[in-house]
């Protein structure tokens, strides 16, 4: 059911600020492991559900911008698109049903499109919150020029509710492709690798690229003749009904992430897309053309946060045993007080999401 819940959240907030309490910031709950960990570390808080506060409050598709509250189920959003022929052009992961607009901007997380159409957050126009003095503020708006607070509301992606409670969010969206299909070509990692890096660079209609057990997966969008001419020159075979692949690499629901050996703990690693396979055992599977890197492996935590250390990137654990394992290494000292003081300001008694300023 569709309502604006601002002054109850509000009212909540500000009754927790007055008992010394802290909130748990709360949707449909598709995406809580990911925040479980910091909080079993951080002690118990009270839920603050947000899930009620929902509806679409703005979209012409002309404007090509949609404004809708934090708790709009996400598939609801993605229908109104569909049904004007435009779609959320980075792809996001759902991770179950009831999947909301505010979980989908609070953990930052794109789908296989991102190195090529841009993350959830190059498609943040504006936002409204509650910070942490209980003051409703809204920051950007509905158009890409002149935003006072642009920079601020772009800030709320990934930042996993920690700053405030997401009430609404305007997002840019983009025409759906005329076509839209996908190549596969055998080759080991390490030619995947250098090969993603090349095509990537070409001026082809490419909407995502990825590796798994020996197969190099290339999806293209665009005009009918411009998929063909990209096929002549990469060569390799249609894929024949190719959008499951890609909606269960989004998800998470292929058999890499569904059926790990007993033990072995489900890592993401960010990494350069030219950089070399790293010398971890396990199960490997490429995203984002190599720059985003899942592995399944048993190999020891400091090991692998090492390695993605070296590599110039970093790990983060995704799905495994998170109160015995680190999720991540932890943060330099410089940017740990950065973090510390945007916290800070939005939410000075720590009353969202804690445990959560180190963010991945």
């Amino acid at each position: 059911m569709e309502a604006d819940r601002t002054e109850a959240l509000r009212e909540a907030v500000i009754a927790a600020l007055a008992a010394r309490r802290c909130l748990r910031i709360a949707g449909a709950g598709t995406k809580d492991f990911l925040t479980l960990p910091d909080f079993a570390a951080a002690g118990v808080c009270d839920r603050l559900d947000v899930a009620g506060h929902a509806g679409i409050l703005h979209y012409d598709p002309a404007e090509l911008v949609l404004t809708a509250r934090a708790g709009t189920p996400l598939a609801a959003i993605e229908a109104t698109l569909a049904g004007a022929g435009q779609m959320l052009a980075f792809e996001p992961p759902h991770f179950g049903s009831g999947a909301t607009l505010g979980g989908t901007v609070a953990s930052g997380l794109s789908g296989p499109r991102r190195p090529f159409a841009g993350s959830v957050r190059d498609h943040v126009l504006g936002c409204r919150l509650i910070n942490g003095r209980g003051e409703v503020l809204s920051f950007g708006g509905q158009v890409m020029k002149n935003v006072a607070g642009f920079d601020i509301a772009r800030l709320m992606a990934g930042a996993r509710g920690a700053l405030g409670v997401l009430l609404e969010v305007s997002l840019r969206v983009v025409p759906r492709p005329e076509c839209e299909r996908t190549l596969a070509l055998p080759m080991d990692a390490g030619l995947a690798i250098t090969s993603m890096n090349r095509w990537s660079g070409q001026p082809w209609p490419i909407s995502a690229l990825a590796h798994l057990d020996g197969w190099t997966y290339v999806r293209l969008a665009g005009h009918e003749s411009a998929l063909k001419a990209t096929q002549a020159a990469l060569g390799g075979d249609w894929v024949v009904g190719d959008a499951p692949f890609w909606q269960a690499l989004r998800e998470q629901s292929c058999r890499f992430f569904r059926y790990p050996p007993l033990g072995q703990r489900l890592w993401r690693l960010s990494l350069a897309p030219a950089t070399p396979v790293p010398a971890l055992a396990g199960h490997w599977l490429y995203d984002w053309g190599g720059a985003l890197r899942w592995l399944r492996s048993d190999a020891p935590p400091a090991v692998i946060h090492a390695a993605a250390g070296q590599a110039g990137g970093h790990a983060r654990l995704f799905r495994g045993d998170p109160v015995a394992v680190p999720a991540h290494a932890g943060l330099p000292s410089a940017l740990l007080d950065l973090h510390r003081r945007v916290k800070s300001a939005f939410d000075p008694q720590g009353v969202f999401n804690p445990g959560l300023v180190v963010a991945a």
